[in-house]
């Protein structure tokens, strides 16, 4: 009987300590992604936005299986995480699209200038 009492502590005892560790894993995730995104997401191309909100999504359901068992202290700093990864891929979206845009309206130039340059000799 002093076994089973036993074991059925430890058991109790490593679901708690499990259940805080996933739950701090999944705040630690959203922070990395945060961390990624304002580091890297004005690089990235069509398929890498694709990734980054289907990771964004997973990353917030994670979060969301805990919300019970968050401090409101950690809620806020959830909270924070998950708007600056907000605004980091809608800053590197802005930032993605206006290099491209600049990059074509260089091209553009090239273009009429070349034609001006085939003219120009006649």
């Amino acid at each position: 009987m002093k076994k089973m009492k036993y074991w059925m502590a430890c058991t109790a005892l490593a679901l708690a300590l499990t259940s805080c560790s996933t739950k701090q894993r999944a705040i630690d995730q959203l922070e990395s992604f945060s961390t990624e995104l304002r580091d890297n997401s004005r690089y990235y191309d069509v398929q890498d936005w694709e990734k980054a909100g289907k990771k964004f999504v997973q990353l917030t359901k994670k979060v969301k299986k805990y919300e019970f068992d968050y401090t409101p202290a950690e809620k806020a700093r959830i909270g924070r995480l998950e708007g600056e990864c907000a605004g980091y891929m809608a800053r590197g979206a802005k930032e993605n699209i206006t290099d491209r845009l600049n990059g074509f309206i260089n091209e553009l130039k090239g273009i009429l200038q070349g034609v001006t340059d085939a003219f120009g000799g006649w």
